[in-house]
């Protein structure tokens, strides 16, 4: 190998180990980012009591479907509710690297996966806006639901094959279907 390409490579594996992890200083406005101890759960694995109140921050939802970082670690996972607020459950696999230990202090940084309404167009955004129903029901699903229902909508090629896939992802969600 040519010296400037040992040189490169070499370069390449002096990268910040936290940007390969992704931990990120930066976060958006959805995200949120807290330091927890890593509780114990009784079958194994670990759980994560958020202390904040998912509503107030996202948005009054039945799931929170998640995403983000511990300790630099990527994790999606959804909340559980419990009597003390809300909890991120992760099964015993989190425990076997030790990249979690059960009482350690770690670095969390959530938000919520999937589109949401706010990062939509604006069409979209203002039809489940105007039907609560819907719109809770949408920000229950999960991702892949989402998605599907957001991909066909911006398939359309034409205006109005666009407005009337619109109103029918709309009066799906409020008769409480996944899917078309």
């Amino acid at each position: 190998m040519p010296r400037s390409a040992a040189k490169l490579l070499y370069a390449l594996l002096l990268v910040d180990e936290s940007l390969l992890r992704g931990h990120r200083d930066v976060t958006t406005s959805l995200e949120k980012a807290f330091t927890a101890i890593a509780e114990g759960r009784p079958g194994g694995g670990i759980s994560i009591t958020l202390p904040f109140d998912p509503a107030a921050a996202w948005g009054e939802r039945e799931r929170y479907d998640l995403t983000g970082t511990i300790n630099g670690h990527k994790v999606r996972g959804k909340l559980t509710s419990r009597a003390g607020g809300h909890s991120l459950d992760l099964g015993p696999a989190w425990c076997r690297d030790a990249t979690v230990v059960v009482g350690a202090q770690i670095v969390v940084v959530l938000a919520p996966e999937g589109p949401q309404l706010g990062a939509m167009a604006a069409d979209i955004a203002a039809a489940l806006d105007a039907e609560p129903a819907a719109r809770r029901f949408f920000e229950s699903l999960p991702t892949f639901y989402r998605k599907n229902f957001i991909r066909w909508i911006e398939g359309a090629k034409r205006p109005e094959t666009r407005a009337k896939r619109i109103a029918e992802t709309v009066a799906t969600l409020k008769s409480g279907k996944r899917e078309r």
